[in-house]
């Protein structure tokens, strides 16, 4: 096991825009100064979509706006196309997060486009964020399995890395947007990507929908892996995938690679302490278990 781990935290982007309760700008920017408090250094702020097509993500640069910066925490943006990438410049953010779907259909449906156009609206973004000076993350979507193609194979994720890798990234994740991966499958298509884009850093954004999110971060961990996605609470999902529910909790995550002597930074009494907050925000339980359960032992791990 690595002695760290990279928890980036994805409540306020990932998390909130599949949720039925819109919260407004300040109890976004409120969200993410309890993140910081509880030890994230990594933060998906905000998304540069249409807030016709997400309404939970309206206002990105008021939520920029009002955080209070803080050294060694950076934000990342979300964006898919050119428009949505002046607006993050804008804004300010560190990092822009890109995201090019694995399948047609699903790549349809999440961004109007076939997957050759996803790249080349990414081919068209890449230079001009390396010249901006921001971290460029690009994350293959639904690299596990698709809501409508099904069985996504090794090879087209290897296909999608080298392609991504070419155009030019900074780091690559792949995602299980519909928590449909097992530890097995994590492992093969990260050893792809490994091979297909050598020296590029590799993250997960998994999903706790089949109840396999935990195993399967481990299984990145075990392949390479020294960032993970995590949402407080477990919140989250994608609006255009059916029944994609739940992200990894940070809490628990944390919780697991803490226990296994792998520092994340994250306080785990704090990160306790925030989600019932959450929770009546958003006017419901949380997924999340540690919560629930509690600490073991009872004095908590803090940042070093």
């Amino acid at each position: 096991m690595p002695e760290t781990v990279d928890i980036v935290e994805v409540a306020p982007r990932d998390g909130l825009q599949n949720e039925s309760t819109v919260l407004d700008v300040e109890t976004r920017i409120a969200l993410i100064h309890r993140l910081m408090e509880v030890g994230a250094r990594r933060i998906e702020a905000v998304s540069f979509v249409s807030p016709r097509h997400v309404p939970q993500m309206a206002g990105a640069e008021a939520v920029m706006a009002g955080v209070q910066r803080r050294p060694g925490v950076a934000f990342a943006g979300l964006v898919v196309n050119e428009r949505g990438f002046d607006r993050a410049v804008t804004a300010g953010v560190d990092e822009i997060n890109f995201v090019v779907v694995a399948t047609e259909t699903f790549s349809n449906r999440n961004q109007g486009t076939g997957v050759a156009g996803t790249l080349e609206r990414w081919a068209a973004i890449a230079g001009r964020a390396k010249d901006a000076g921001m971290r460029r993350s690009v994350t293959i979507g639904a690299a596990m399995g698709c809501p409508f193609e099904g069985e996504v194979a090794v090879d087209t994720v290897a296909r999608l890395t080298a392609r991504i890798a070419e155009i030019g990234v900074d780091e690559l994740a792949l995602a299980d947007t519909i928590g449909v991966g097992d530890p097995v499958g994590v492992t093969a298509k990260l050893s792809a990507a490994a091979r297909e884009a050598p020296g590029v850093p590799l993250r997960c954004h998994l999903h706790n929908t089949r109840n396999t999110g935990l195993a399967n971060a481990y299984a990145a961990v075990e392949a390479g892996v020294r960032a993970l996605d995590a949402s407080l609470g477990g919140i989250g999902g994608c609006p255009f995938a059916p029944a994609a529910t739940g992200n990894v909790p940070t809490e628990d995550l944390a919780y697991m690679l803490e226990r296994m002597g792998v520092h994340t930074g994250i306080d785990l009494s704090r990160a306790v302490d925030h989600v019932p907050w959450l929770s009546e925000r958003l006017g419901k339980p949380l997924p999340g278990m540690l919560s629930r359960a509690g600490l073991f032992p009872s004095v908590a791990v803090g940042p070093a």
